[in-house]
């Protein structure tokens, strides 16, 4: 990224990641914006929104349903604990009204990859959600239409009601997924005392808040921490399951990057790029905006270095703490229910719970689902959360067609601020990418990008020890997590392990940014038709 024109870093840091390249894109924006002192017009911000919340709608669907349920399927559970089958088989599922499967071994069946009545269906859900995203942002999963300043999307009525068709299709869908996978899951605790331990960990989760407000939301610094609570998912830190902050100045500012058993070099000896944020608080040295990377390739030692990916940590009285998204949805809703400030008609965050509310349609009446803070932060509740915020990413996008018809109406349809390139400014983006935080640190040069720092989930999550022994979340989680599965050594597949590590919805794309090399340029001749010649 180093010189390169700081306008390209949101079409660069989208090729990041082919699975959430959009969620790179919107960060990246969000940090220009701030580095070049712009605020988009507010029905930018709600086309924006809206295709956010599509890509929460599609990528949690497909991995939820057709990924991480086959764990759960009547296939697998067959393999790994057939006495749980065995009990499936004649257990009554709760909702049973709701979802239209009679027992819960019905569910698993349904769940079975490729032949389970279920999984086939959110294929399909996969296809018109993704269709939703490219009516705001243009091509996913790397989007054509998103800027710094705005979008070149073109608001018309006609966009929107396709968008909003689509839409009432997944809420009503919605009303069928979440008592379905609520079944499942407290099936699960019910057929296999203590499961509740599988995957736990201390509840240390983050946060960076999702769904900018255009109310609120100027991009400016100083502000931050007020725009950063009108968001309509609450940013915030969750320490031993306590809220401490909301503020992302403070989470901003507290941000570590260590190092412990990574392959790189230390760069303490490295240029500080940035000393003081804008309102003259110090910058430390292992913040993001002061990061230069040096990679040091070496054998792989499980008692020195074993990892590419580096070791976020959150800073808390001293202490440099190894927290997790939860998956994302787990520390989204974790930290809007607790601060209780959302509050759209939709959506509702109490203090202790957050209620979904999903309108009548074609063929469901209206529905209300309520996601409580739960007792564990482990395996099964990370799945459970997750499933809770495909409907709350419905709901919100409820609210934010409604705005954006309000803008289109009342003829307010520009989408695009103009701007200049400053030649020297720093900025930051804090977004959730469907995995959990995301986070884009730019500074500003000579009119170029001097030094740049994305910080997408994964490496929170799949850190490895850090300097101070610490380990990150996967490994915490998986260590001393008991096993339940039935079968012995010769044919033990890891069922509970896979479950606890899966539950993070593991993407590795993310854990690294890497460019080796020394210039070597690769050519190759294509032709648009066969055997044409030009």
């Amino acid at each position: 990224m180093k010189g390169k024109d700081p306008r390209d870093a949101h079409f660069i840091t989208s090729r990041i990641c082919g699975i959430c390249g959009d969620n790179h894109a919107t960060c990246a924006t969000y940090a220009q914006n701030m580095a070049f002192g712009i605020r988009p017009p507010a029905i930018a911000e709600w086309i924006v929104n809206l295709g956010e919340a599509a890509e929460y709608m599609f990528d949690h669907n497909i991995f939820q349903d057709n990924l991480l349920m086959v764990d759960f399927c009547e296939q697998m559970v067959k393999e790994t604990n057939p006495s749980v089958l065995a009990k499936a088989e004649n257990t009554p599922s709760p909702h049973a009204g709701d979802h239209g499967y009679r027992t819960i071994a019905d569910i698993m069946r349904a769940l079975n990859p490729f032949t389970g009545e279920f999984y086939r269906e959110t294929l399909h859900v996969s296809r018109y959600t993704r269709e939703m995203f490219c009516l705001m942002e243009g091509r996913h999963v790397h989007p054509s239409t998103l800027y710094p300043g705005g979008v070149g999307t073109v608001p018309t009525q006609q966009l929107f009601t396709d968008y909003l068709v689509r839409l009432m299709k997944y809420v009503e869908f919605m009303k069928r997924v979440v008592p379905l996978h609520d079944d499942i899951f407290d099936f699960f605790y019910e057929a296999l005392p203590g499961y509740e331990e599988v995957g736990r960990r201390r509840m240390d989760t983050v946060c960076w808040g999702s769904f900018n407000d255009p109310a609120e939301c100027d991009y400016t610094y100083k502000r931050m921490g007020e725009w950063g609570r009108a968001m309509f998912v609450t940013p915030g830190c969750v320490v031993d399951g306590k809220l401490v902050t909301t503020d992302l100045i403070d989470i901003n500012l507290n941000i570590r990057i260590l190092l412990g058993h990574s392959y790189y070099d230390d760069w303490e000896q490295q240029e500080t790029f940035v000393s003081k944020d804008p309102l003259g608080n110090p910058v430390d040295k292992r913040h993001p905006w002061n990061q230069t990377t040096l990679p040091r390739p070496q054998k792989r030692d499980f008692d020195d270095k074993y990892s590419w990916v580096m070791c976020p940590r959150w800073l808390h009285n001293g202490e440099h703490l190894a927290m997790d998204t939860g998956g994302g949805p787990f520390a989204r809703l974790l930290a809007t229910s607790l601060a209780g400030l959302v509050d759209i008609g939709y959506i509702k965050a109490t203090g202790h719970s957050t209620k979904i509310y999903l309108p009548k349609t074609q063929t469901k009446p209206e529905v209300e689902f309520e996601w409580h803070v739960p007792k564990w932060s482990n395996a099964i509740e990370r799945d459970r959360a997750r499933t809770y915020f495909q409907a709350y990413a419905a709901a919100a996008a409820l609210h934010f067609i409604e705005k954006a018809f309000e803008e289109l109406h009342a003829g307010r349809t520009d989408t695009f601020t103009p701007f200049e390139v400053p030649d020297e400014a720093i900025g930051c983006g804090f977004h959730e990418a469907v995995r959990g935080v995301l986070s884009h640190h730019v500074v500003i040069r000579e009119g170029k990008i001097a030094n740049y720092h994305p910080y997408p989930p994964t490496p929170w999550n799949a850190t490895p020890r850090d300097s101070y022994g610490t380990p990150g979340p996967y490994e915490d989680a998986v260590q001393n997590t008991p096993i339940f599965e039935e079968n012995g050594p010769d044919n033990f597949k890891g069922i509970d392990i896979m479950r606890t590590v899966r539950s993070f919805d593991p993407c590795l794309p993310c854990g690294v940014h890497m460019y080796l090399g020394d210039g070597k340029v690769l050519e190759r001749k294509h032709s648009p038709t066969f055997g044409g010649t030009h």
